[in-house]
């Protein structure tokens, strides 16, 4: 069987504070439907904890108009580190977490009225695509991108994560990985300039190389349909250094900690990315692949999760989700094994998770 990209299935946000963000994130951007929601041990990322099991809590939280959802991680036996700098733009790693929006110049006044630090006015992408850029209250930035696409209609003015935006050396090799591995394909637009709509953004006056990639081909899978399409946005600066986001701070850190996304048939993933030149960095279930192994739980949730690295060290993660629940009230859990891999789970099952929000 031939592996599967379903999309993003969530971004990771570090944070000092994991039921103030949430409840942040729940009444801003509409993140309000919790699939896991459990305290738990980090004994599987040794690699970048320091070499040691991590106690930690983490909500993964998804917003019901589709997309991605937000993966909100605490630790709780350390006192998690902030940066010893001010991040900017360039800098390596996860820069901004793109949210989509079909509503855009609502959400724009919305988030303006509520008084939410905004970086930008509404501005448009070398392409023309209208977006801006906002912080949160615990200094992440964010980007929400105009999109038609939504999964099932709510109050909120914006829907799940649509992508990000990444700080890169080499922009050459980056769109080989995040074509060749992830699939994105499609060079939507590749500029270099001093560009109007990043000047509100930390040394976005310097000039950027910045490239915007999308896929051709739609996604497959169970949750192919809520996911749906993303992009991701690659820039480089010119004429500064760019530091490492999480240099000398361990993964989970306030941040944006990886990109993961939803795949099926990780054996199969796995051989890909290892020929691909980024073998997997870490791997839950190193055994599952010849003897059924141990699947990994996170609360009411189950699968196999592994990761990889991008050219600049930007953390990838890869999850098999084996095990989901539908509807917490009543018990039921999905058991995605027993489906045809490349079939996506019908809308009104999908729908049900609104039953478990969280106001």
């Amino acid at each position: 069987m031939k592996y599967l990209i379903s999309g993003i299935q969530q971004i990771g946000i570090g944070v000092t504070d994991v039921n103030e963000s949430w409840q942040w994130y729940r009444k801003y951007l509409g993140f309000d439907i919790p699939v896991v929601n459990a305290p738990g041990t980090a004994e599987k990322m040794l690699k970048y904890t320091g070499g040691q099991p991590q106690e930690r809590h983490a909500v993964i939280a998804l917003n019901i108009q589709g997309g991605g959802g937000l993966e909100i991680w605490q630790y709780l036996t350390r006192e998690p580190k902030q940066a010893d700098f001010k991040i900017q733009a360039g800098d390596l790693g996860v820069y901004a977490a793109k949210i989509k929006s079909n509503q855009i110049e609502n959400a724009f006044n919305q988030l303006k009225g509520n008084h939410i630090h905004l970086l930008s006015e509404l501005e448009k992408d070398p392409k023309g695509n209208r977006h801006f850029f906002f912080e949160d209250p615990y200094g992440n930035v964010f980007q929400i991108v105009e999109n038609d696409t939504v999964f099932s209609k709510t109050k909120a003015f914006s829907g799940g994560i649509f992508g990000a935006v990444i700080g890169v050396t080499d922009v050459e090799k980056s769109i080989r990985f995040y074509s060749d591995v992830l699939g994105y394909d499609v060079i939507e637009y590749y500029e270099s300039d001093v560009f109007k709509d990043f000047s509100g953004l930390k040394r976005g006056d310097k000039k950027f190389d910045r490239v915007l990639l999308s896929h051709s081909k739609p996604r497959e899978g169970a949750f192919s349909k809520m996911l749906g399409n993303s992009q991701i946005e690659l820039i480089k600066i010119y004429d500064s250094e760019p530091k490492k986001i999480y240099e000398g701070r361990y993964w989970g850190d306030p941040g944006y900690i990886q990109i993961c996304y939803d795949v099926r048939n990780m054996k199969a993933f796995k051989e890909h990315c290892k020929k691909a030149g980024f073998p997997f960095t870490v791997d839950s279930n190193p055994e599952i692949y010849e003897t059924g192994g141990k699947i990994f739980d996170m609360g009411e949730a189950s699968g196999h999760f592994t990761y990889t690295e991008d050219p600049d060290g930007t953390l990838i993660e890869f999850v098999e989700t084996y095990k989901i629940p539908i509807v917490k009230k009543l018990g039921i859990n999905l058991d995605l094994m027993k489906r045809k891999p490349e079939k996506a789970l019908p809308n009104w099952m999908l729908k049900t998770l609104a039953w478990n929000r969280v106001k």
